[in-house]
């Protein structure tokens, strides 16, 4: 299973915020790009970046940013936040970052998502789900739409999405361990499809489980920011190693 360290960026700095709330922000390295290098260092090889910024203006304020944290860090780098065109895909593609994430987009407007995946390939433009009580939130977390995130992952895949990241916003920064019925569900709906975990995860048997239910990737923040997941521990993981 990969193991994807996160950067939420917040006027140019590395961030995290609890369940999602602006309000409730804890900043965890003024540097960015430092940040992503000592990930590298460790052995890391994918990066979740969002920009956080971005998501609140619906453009991609921090794609500089980005560009420089994938340019020194070497890392394979996925973004989401703000990304509301077809404009805004190419640019970080052309800049370099691996794979684009949509999540407010993809759920307001699937047709996009769908002639995206089209336009770009499914193993370039992914999708990300983030839902509250199993109904889908969206733009930064502050609008939850009646729809059921099962259903709008159904749809999106058989739209050619093939790749999808999972947060219920409930567990996001509470370390209280990850919504493991969820997955479980998402994984037995799409089962030719990537899951990627994230939110609430907080220990290496959380990493573990999540694993053994068949999700391809982790993504780790407030974990390993506040020191409850070393790097040692995050690469083991990402190598296989599960002692």
């Amino acid at each position: 299973m990969e193991i994807l360290p996160a950067i939420d960026l917040k006027n140019g700095k590395a961030v995290r915020l609890y369940q999602g709330d602006f309000d409730q922000e804890t900043i965890v390295n003024e540097f960015p790009v430092e940040q992503a290098r000592l990930f590298a260092q460790a052995g890391l090889s994918y990066l979740h970046v969002v920009d956080l910024d971005g998501a609140l203006e619906k453009k991609a304020v921090n794609a500089k940013l980005i560009a420089q944290v994938k340019e020194v860090s070497q890392m394979k780098v996925e973004v989401g936040g703000g990304i509301r065109t077809m404009e805004q895909i190419e640019a970080y593609l052309a800049a370099g970052i691996d794979r684009v994430i949509l999540g407010s987009m993809a759920a307001k407007e699937p047709l996009f998502a769908k002639e995206a995946i089209a336009k770009f390939g499914a193993e370039r433009v992914i999708i990300g789900i983030d839902a509250k009580n199993g109904q889908v939130a969206i733009e930064g977390w502050k609008e939850v739409i009646a729809l059921d995130f099962i259903e709008l992952a159904k749809q999106l895949a058989s739209y050619g999405a093939k790749t999808f990241i999972y947060t219920d916003v409930a567990k996001d920064g509470t370390l209280s361990g990850p919504n493991i019925e969820h997955y479980q569900q998402l994984i037995a709906a799409l089962p030719d499809c990537d899951i990627i975990a994230s939110g609430g995860i907080h220990t290496k048997e959380d990493l573990l489980e999540l694993a053994e239910l068949g999700a391809t990737g982790a993504i780790v923040g407030k974990a390993y920011y506040s020191g409850a997941l070393s790097l040692d521990v995050l690469a083991k993981v990402n190598e296989g190693v599960t002692c």
